[in-house]
């Protein structure tokens, strides 16, 4: 703060597009997990007032007393649908999601087993669990086997994974975590918050991109990204929802989604199914992002995904790039720890399907200039 180069809390004035309104003038929006580019689209707009105006503003009270709608059952049965499980339960937010399922799904006996950069939701909901904790280096199949070893045949034993790491873009090596769950007797739990709307047929995912939904005990996701809104969901068979549905804490003591933002999600959720082409132009504009990035001089590190972080590896020059970028007119957004290991600091840029090749060259030009000044890399 006293630098001059605080990067939080800046004060958008207006709806979230490719460029958006900061402080009297525009500049470009490259944090955003916006993917699908569908938070300003009319549609998912016109079906959130719909549903204020049908609804009212809130449901004053939880989905296991006087909260549940229509509307949220619904958008449930299309979730499950859409990912290919029994059921789905909705919550109002994706950490909540984690944080609940987490922490009610195994237990005394059992082993919670995660990446070691799972999202911070995953963190929390493993800590508010009874359950024995373990992690695994990041996508360190070797070291995930070494955990599972360490855990009693007989006990339940719970891979926790996201499928699109949120910082550094990478995916999950889901094809060999489903070979040890065989091996070992495990589940598998995958948080697809980055991978709906952008991963699989019609966006359903990095499971649905691997095709191995089928082995994949719980999916979760979230609205707030690819789905245009705020909540999140997990989905998985029926004896599980059930489970979870009189179980899960912050699903049962939190006051249930507003109709209008469930109303959004699951008209977001119909356009992501009906326009393939949305979902064709995200990964057209990520690959030329990459390649231009890659040219630059960047390092952009193992991302397959419209998730491209710029090692910094210096926490002030992280906090410095991000200032110079904005007034550069360049929106990103610096990850320093904890959300990253001291040395691996970065700034995350993030594609959506409505940003242009000729917005993706405006910032590699300025986010270059930006990182030569710095001494980051060389001219």
């Amino acid at each position: 703060m006293a630098a001059g180069v605080y990067p939080y809390f800046r004060e958008i004035e207006g709806k979230q597009g490719t460029e958006v309104d900061m402080g009297g003038h525009k500049v470009l929006m490259f944090g955003s997990n916006a993917y699908t580019g569908l938070t300003g689209d009319e549609r998912v707009i016109e079906a959130g007032v719909k549903a204020l105006r049908q609804y009212g503003a809130g449901c004053a009270g939880s989905r296991f007393l006087n909260g549940t709608l229509d509307l949220h059952v619904q958008l449930e049965k299309e979730l499950a649908a859409f990912v290919g499980k029994d059921e789905a339960l909705c919550f109002s937010t994706g950490f909540t999601v984690n944080e609940g399922v987490i922490a009610c799904i195994t237990g005394r006996e059992d082993y919670i087993i995660c990446d070691d950069r799972d999202h911070a939701s995953i963190v929390d909901g493993r800590r508010l669990s009874f359950s024995t904790n373990l992690k695994y280096k990041h996508n360190d199949m070797e070291d995930l086997e070494r955990q599972l070893q360490k855990c009693a045949p007989e006990a339940v034993k719970l891979i926790i994974v996201d499928g699109v790491f949120s910082m550094e873009g990478d995916l999950a090596n889901l094809p060999e975590i489903v070979r040890l769950k065989h091996k070992y007797n495990a589940s598998i739990m995958v948080d697809e918050a980055h991978g709906i709307g952008v991963f699989g047929r019609q966006g359903r995912g990095v499971c649905d991109h691997f095709g191995l939904t089928h082995e994949v005990d719980l999916i979760m996701g979230t609205f707030s990204k690819s789905l245009a809104s705020i909540g999140g969901f997990i989905a998985a068979d029926s004896s599980i929802i059930n489970w979870l549905r009189h179980n899960a804490r912050s699903y049962i003591f939190s006051a249930s989604n507003t109709p209008a933002a469930t109303a959004s999600a699951m008209e977001a959720l119909h356009i992501i199914q009906q326009e393939p082409e949305r979902i064709q132009a995200l990964w057209n504009v990520t690959r030329y992002a990459l390649d231009k990035f890659r040219e630059a001089g960047f390092e952009i590190g193992e991302t397959e995904s419209p998730i491209i972080p710029l090692y910094v590896r210096d926490t002030k020059k992280t906090f410095i790039a991000t200032a110079k970028a904005f007034e550069a007119g360049v929106f990103i957004n610096p990850v320093i720890p904890p959300a990253c290991a001291p040395q691996d600091t970065l700034v995350r840029v993030a594609l959506m399907a409505t940003h242009t090749k000729e917005q993706v060259d405006r910032a590699v030009a300025a986010l270059r200039q930006v990182f030569i000044d710095l001494d980051i890399i060389k001219a």
